[in-house]
């Protein structure tokens, strides 16, 4: 069994959570211990003199194993916006180390950890390193979200270039439909089908 997996999309609201939230229900249904953890979270509301994220929340209330937030959410900020800039209205810089140290951890505590990202795969988390860093630092296999919208067969395929360019293992991916009245729908899953080939669709 492997021990991780990484939940990356094809862009933001596209589904991540609630595909990192059924994976965890999946296998907490199997009998294995399953911790949910985001790395970063942008977008916070006060709870009990708390900033939270409503996409910790939802990991919090589906995993099986109960983690200190330091540890299944290292970095919240209280702006939605994109992590490298939250940090900095708030003097912080996001070090990948850090993340890696709370994963550990988890993994100690947890069979099965299931990260969620922020965003796409090359959202920067600092000047220098993106999301993509830090999951050739985990080493954890990716499950790629792909919003069906429009444009969603470009999105997919430049993200799946993004990621083998980056030597980093895809295990499946999800085509989550976020726009009800697309047309051609099917054909657009079948296009993407065609074009992942040996890249297997996760039915979630």
């Amino acid at each position: 069994m492997k021990k991780a997996f990484f939940i990356t999309g094809t862009d933001t609201n596209v589904g991540k959570t609630y595909i990192a939230c059924k994976l965890i229900q999946q296998y907490v249904s199997q009998g294995y211990k399953v911790v949910g953890m985001k790395p970063v979270a942008a977008g916070c509301e006060l709870i009990d003199g708390e900033w939270v994220n409503d996409d910790v929340l939802k990991l919090e209330a589906v995993s099986n194993v109960k983690a200190p937030r330091a540890l299944t959410n290292p970095y919240s900020f209280k702006e939605p916006i994109a992590p490298h800039i939250a940090a900095e209205l708030t003097g912080k810089t996001i070090e990948i180390s850090v993340i890696k140290q709370a994963f550990d951890a988890l993994s100690q505590l947890a069979d099965i950890v299931i990260v969620e990202g922020a965003g796409g795969f090359l959202v920067p988390l600092n000047e220098t390193e993106t999301m993509a860093d830090l999951v050739k630092t985990l080493n954890a296999p990716i499950i790629l979200v792909a919003g069906i919208k429009l444009g969603c067969i470009n999105h997919t395929l430049l993200t799946i270039e993004a990621i083998k360019t980056r030597n980093c293992h895809i295990d499946g991916w999800v085509a989550n439909p976020i726009d009800p009245d697309m047309c051609f729908y099917d054909d657009n899953i079948a296009e993407i089908e065609k074009k992942l080939q040996l890249i297997k669709q996760i039915d979630i």
